[in-house]
């Protein structure tokens, strides 16, 4: 099977790549650096010929619902309207658990990207929460100083790997609009992985906790980002991971 990978250069598309290649399918990276510009398409038509699914693993650092909602609209309706054009069988879109239910800051792409994907009859959205990435992504955001002021969030992370593993295993199925998720195998309060990031890493700074105001400072503490009743849990724990950046 011949599947593209969109963000293949990225935190969970690498590891989208090396699944696929790894079950014997042959992987076409989406990326400026692979020669397309997602953006605005160019080189997209020639690298989605002959493709049977795509696995859209695209992101954009921001926390602007402007910016994320522009960024994931073009993105989304460029593979959307390349892979018709291209008879791309499956579309396969990864979101965030809860982005629907908190369609604030970041997830408001999110929310628009799903919409565009579950509008498509070969769509499929396929939803995880945080990746243990996320820590390292939160220090750098909310360091001020010599302090870390972190927003008062609950998450389950997920390894980067598990969820690129359940994405592969979705693309090579039918299109079922609403697809799985996968939740991480503990619960975790974002403070509380900055702190243990750090403490492996020999960092020494203060992380503090701050409740975020309005709606989406209630979901990301009530549990909205948090695994379904029928999510997949994965294996790897925050522990594993850190001590996997060792070996």
């Amino acid at each position: 099977m011949r599947i593209a990978v969109a963000g293949g250069t990225g935190v969970v598309g690498r590891h989208v790549v090396a699944v696929a290649e790894e079950l014997g399918h042959e992987s076409v990276v989406l990326a400026r650096s692979a020669g397309s510009d997602l953006l605005v398409r160019s080189g997209l038509d020639e690298r989605l010929r002959g493709v049977d699914a795509v696995i859209d693993a695209t992101s954009v650092q921001t926390m602007s619902a402007r910016t994320s909602t522009e960024f994931f609209r073009t993105v989304t309706q460029h593979l959307v309207t390349s892979g018709r054009r291209c008879g791309v069988r499956h579309h396969v879109a990864l979101s965030i658990i809860g982005a629907a239910e908190a369609p604030f800051s970041y997830y408001a792409g999110k929310q628009v990207q799903e919409d565009l994907v579950l509008d498509q009859p070969n769509g499929t959205v396929v939803r995880a929460a945080q990746f243990h990435e996320f820590a390292g992504q939160t220090a750098a955001r909310t360091r001020a100083g010599p302090v870390h002021v972190v927003p008062t969030m609950r998450s389950q992370p997920v390894a980067a790997a598990e969820v690129a593993t359940l994405l592969v295993d979705t693309a090579t199925q039918d299109p079922v609009g609403v697809g799985p998720s996968i939740a991480g195998p503990e619960v975790m309060r974002a403070a509380e992985m900055v702190r243990r990031l750090h403490a492996h890493d020999g960092v020494r700074r203060r992380v503090v906790e701050m409740p975020l105001p309005g709606g989406f400072g209630r979901a990301v503490r009530d549990g909205t980002l948090l695994a379904r009743p029928d999510s997949r849990i994965g294996v790897l724990t925050f522990g594993d991971w850190l001590a996997s950046r060792s070996a």
